[in-house]
């Protein structure tokens, strides 16, 4: 037996929020999804303005990152991501369809060594995204510094 740790509501509103703020100090009109350790939305936020598909392809975001326990664009990073033509993982985003994405914007958040949750970020270029993702990253960190972890 272990003991397991899970994000909640709680630890997702700041994410959003430093998430969204980092989205509106760089200009992108993004879509924000937190979700726990099983891939599950926890809390989604769509910025005023940000596309439809966005929600979609944030939360497929968060659910990849969560089930693979790492960050979307490490599927496809030159010269040996897993993904990538003739490499062991090709055709991967297939066996999921609409819920496993393998580009940029997807990110586990890790907790005394587990993937307690992942967030989610659509709606810029990979750069952008991952700065709104490590916004929201530095925002849990900085909450469970603060707050400390509730039973």
């Amino acid at each position: 037996m272990h003991k397991r740790y899970r994000i909640d509501l709680d630890d997702a509103l700041p994410m959003l929020a430093a998430a969204r703020s980092k989205a509106e100090e760089i200009g992108v009109k993004q879509t924000i999804c937190v979700s726990d350790d099983g891939g599950n939305v926890v809390a989604l936020h769509r910025l005023p303005g940000a596309r439809l598909t966005g929600v979609d392809i944030a939360v497929a975001k968060a659910f990849t990152a969560a089930g693979h326990e790492r960050a979307t664009h490490k599927f496809n990073e030159p010269p040996n991501g897993p993904a990538l033509p003739g490499n062991e993982a090709f055709g991967i985003s297939h066996m999921l369809p609409g819920k496993f994405a393998i580009f940029v914007g997807g990110f586990p958040i890790e907790y005394d060594g587990q993937i307690v949750g992942a967030v989610g970020v659509s709606g810029g270029n990979g750069e952008q995204d991952k700065a709104v993702g490590a916004a929201a990253l530095d925002a849990f960190a900085k909450h469970i510094a603060e707050a400390g972890v509730r039973d």
